[in-house]
């Protein structure tokens, strides 16, 4: 379960609500947290642009996992994007019990109303910020 994730993971971001929605040519954006150790060390902006089939509109949560220290600090970095082929698993029950790391990094999404063809995560770029150390 994705329980496994939260309790392995070298750390991982938690996006509340991203919101998506276009006809044609559309759009994501969402706000959300870095989590390294079980505490907040940044803060984190998703936005996508999607072209092709899709219509309507949604939200969901999206869980960002990193494997290890490389795909975490990979992340860190600055401005991270998510290949087009990257993939989500739809969090259910039960669901996550095939997912997998790929390339050290594990997504997973979580409708929260709204009706949508296409929940890619091909191509979302995330903005972090550190938080400054004190």
């Amino acid at each position: 379960s994705i329980e496994r994730f939260f309790e392995a993971a070298a750390g991982y971001v938690v996006i509340p609500t991203v919101g998506k929605g276009g006809i044609g040519i559309g759009g994501a954006r969402g706000k959300g947290l870095l989590y390294e150790g079980g505490v907040v060390t940044g803060a984190v902006t998703l936005t996508q642009l999607t072209i092709g089939f899709q219509w309507g509109g949604q939200a969901y949560s999206e869980f960002i996992f990193f494997e290890d220290d490389i795909a975490l600090s990979d992340f860190k970095r600055g401005n991270y994007e998510l290949g087009a082929q990257a993939s989500a698993v739809a969090v259910t029950a039960g669901a996550s019990a095939d997912a997998n790391y790929s390339s050290g990094v594990a997504v997973f999404t979580q409708a929260k109303g709204g009706l949508m063809y296409e929940a890619s995560v091909g191509g979302q770029k995330f903005k972090v910020e550190m938080k400054e150390e004190e």
